[in-house]
C-alpha cells in the first residue's frame, strides 16, 4: 500500500473532485502505477482532514473513469492501461453537471437507478403506430414539426386532467417530455441570474440544467410534509427568487406528498412575493392522490409538467405543460430553442397512444407491475427502515450504522447493483446528511432478476460492518 497523499490545498471545485482529479494526475504520471493499492478511505480521509464520504465520492469518481478497481477484502487498485491508450480525461464541470451517476453505465448490471415505465408489452403498441403514422404522415415525418395538429394538444388536456382540474387547450404545449417543459418554462418566465427554489432533496437534472442556463439555485428545507411554508416564506423575503421548482405528489426521492393546508400555504407566499411555480405532476396520474393540484389553487402562476415516461413508455420522449393563461405560445418558442424542436413522429404517436385510450390502459398494466415489485421489496427488506407506496417504482431506503451513502452505492455496484447515492438528489452543496439511498426498480425486466437486486441489498444491509470496511 502506498504512502502517497494527494495535495487538495490547489484546484477549483468540490473536494471530492479534487482528489479524484489529484488521484488521475497521479495515475498519469506514474507516481501510482498500475497494481498500487490506495489507501484505504479512512486512513486517507483522517491524513486529509477531510470526510470519509468526500473520499467515498472521489474513489467512486476514478472507479468511473476506468483508473481503479475495488476487490472485496482487499481494497482499492490502480488498474492498468488498456494498450497504452492515454486516460479519457473528465473535467470537473462535466462532472458536475452529471451528477454521482457514471457518464456510462456500467455493463451486467441490475439497473435499480432509472424509474422509467416498466416493459408490460407497450413496444409492439407502439411498434405499430410508427408503421401506420410513417404511411399516413410521410410528408411530415421528412420535414420540421411547424404546425401542431390539434389532437397533440386535445391529449395533453387528458393525460394533464386530474382531481377536477381540468386545463384549457389554449393553455397546453406539447413538449418532449417533463425536463423539457420544465426548462422551456425556466427560460420563458426567468432571466440569467434569477433565483430558483429547489427543495434541499430534489430532482436535480433540472437544478443541473437551470445553472447551463445562467440561473442561481437556493434551497428550502422541506420536512414530513414536502416544502416548508415559514422557510419558504423566509427565503422569497431575502433571495427573491422568480420561480420554484415542486413535487407537491409523490416527491422523488422522498415520496412525500404534500397536504392540501400546507399547498394553499405555498400558493399564497408564492403569490405574496410574485413567484412562478413549476408543478411536476409526473407520478400525480399513478398515486390515487386526492389532493388538489397547485394549478387549481393558484392557475394564474403554476405551470403544471408531466409526461408517459413513468407510466407508459420513456422512449418515446412525450409529454405536456399546461400554463397560466397567455403563456402557451410563448413557452411553445422557449421550448423550440431549447430542443430543437418536437419530431413529428414522436409527437404524433403520444397523442395516439392517450386519445385512443392505449396510455391509461398501459398505465394500469404499469402500475399492478409495480404493486407487484413493490411488494417484492417489501419482503426482501422486511425490518429495515424505508419509504415506498404500492404504485411507485423507487424507494427511499434508510440505511443502519456504519453505512454511509455513497460508500453503499459503491459497496451495491460492486456487487451488481446499480443504486443513487443522496448526493444525487442534493441541488448544491450542503452539510446535511440522510444515510439514505434511492433504490428504483421499474426498470429490470424480470421479477426474478428484482427479488436477485433486493436480496443483495439485504445481504449488504445485514452484513453492514464486514461490507463496510471492504469499501472503504
Amino acid at each position: 500500500m502506498t504512502n502517497w497523499l494527494p495535495d487538495i490545498s490547489s484546484g477549483n471545485g468540490p473536494v471530492y473532485i479534487r482528489v479524484a482529479d489529484c488521484i488521475e494526475n497521479a495515475i498519469t504520471h506514474g507516481v501510482l502505477p498500475p497494481g498500487t493499492k490506495l489507501p484505504p478511505q479512512r486512513n486517507l480521509a483522517y491524513d486529509i482532514g477531510v470526510t470519509i464520504g468526500t473520499v467515498s465520492r472521489a474513489y467512486a469518481l476514478v472507479h468511473e473513469r476506468g483508473l481503479v478497481a475495488g476487490e472485496v477484502g482487499r481494497g482499492t487498485y490502480v488498474l492498468e492501461r488498456s494498450n497504452g491508450k492515454q486516460i479519457e480525461q473528465v473535467d470537473p464541470i462535466t462532472q458536475a453537471l452529471a451528477g454521482t451517476r457514471g457518464l456510462n453505465t456500467p455493463d451486467a448490471k441490475i439497473r435499480f437507478d432509472t424509474t422509467a415505465a416498466p416493459d408490460i408489452g407497450q413496444g409492439g403498441i407502439i411498434g405499430k403506430l410508427f408503421a401506420d403514422i410513417s404511411t399516413e404522415h410521410q410528408a411530415e415525418i421528412s420535414s420540421y414539426s411547424r404546425n401542431f395538429p390539434t389532437s397533440w394538444f386535445e391529449a395533453g388536456k387528458i393525460w394533464l386532467a386530474r382531481n377536477g382540474w381540468i386545463p384549457d387547450i389554449d393553455t397546453v404545449v406539447p413538449t418532449l417530455g417533463a425536463h423539457a417543459g420544465a426548462i422551456a418554462v425556466i427560460s420563458a418566465v426567468t432571466s440569467p441570474g434569477d433565483k430558483i427554489v429547489f427543495e434541499n432533496l430534489t430532482y436535480t437534472q433540472i437544478s443541473r440544467a437551470t445553472r447551463l442556463l445562467g440561473r442561481r439555485s437556493v434551497l428550502v428545507d422541506s420536512d414530513e410534509h414536502g416544502m416548508i411554508p415559514d422557510e419558504f416564506e423566509r427565503l422569497c423575503q431575502q433571495q427573491h427568487p422568480r420561480l420554484a421548482f415542486l413535487m407537491p405528489t409523490a416527491h422523488n426521492p422522498t415520496l412525500v406528498t404534500m397536504p392540501e393546508a400546507r399547498r394553499r400555504a405555498i400558493a399564497a407566499i408564492a403569490r405574496r412575493h410574485s413567484v412562478w411555480l413549476i408543478e411536476d405532476d409526473l407520478y400525480g396520474g399513478m398515486t390515487g392522490d386526492e389532493n388538489p393540484l397547485m394549478a387549481a389553487i393558484a392557475p394564474e402562476r403554476t405551470f403544471v409538467v408531466s409526461s408517459l415516461s413513468k407510466s407508459v413508455t420513456a422512449g418515446v420522449r412525450g409529454g405536456w405543460v399546461a400554463c397560466p393563461p397567455h403563456f402557451a405560445q410563448r413557452i411553445k418558442v422557449t421550448h423550440k430553442m431549447t430542443t430543437g424542436g418536437l419530431p413529428f413522429i414522436l409527437a404524433e404517436t403520444c397523442a395516439r397512444l392517450v386519445l385512443d385510450g392505449h396510455a391509461l390502459d398501459l398505465r394500469r398494466k404499469a402500475v399492478e407491475e409495480i404493486k407487484a415489485r413493490e411488494q417484492i421489496a417489501r419482503e426482501a427488506l422486511a425490518g429495515f427502515e424505508f419509504n415506498s407506496h404500492p404504485h411507485l417504482p423507487f424507494l427511499w431506503l434508510k440505511l443502519p450504522e456504519p453505512w454511509l451513502s455513497g460508500t453503499f452505492k459503491n459497496a451495491a455496484i460492486g456487487d451488481g447493483v446499480l443504486i443513487d447515492d443522496e448526493d444525487e438528489f442534493k441541488a448544491a452543496r450542503m452539510e446535511k446528511v440522510y444515510h439514505r439511498v434511492r433504490v428504483a426498480f421499474s426498470s429490470p425486466k424480470q421479477r426474478e432478476d428484482v427479488t436477485a437486486g433486493f436480496m443483495t441489498l439485504r445481504r449488504l444491509l445485514e452484513n453492514g460492518s464486514s461490507g463496510y470496511d471492504s469499501h472503504i
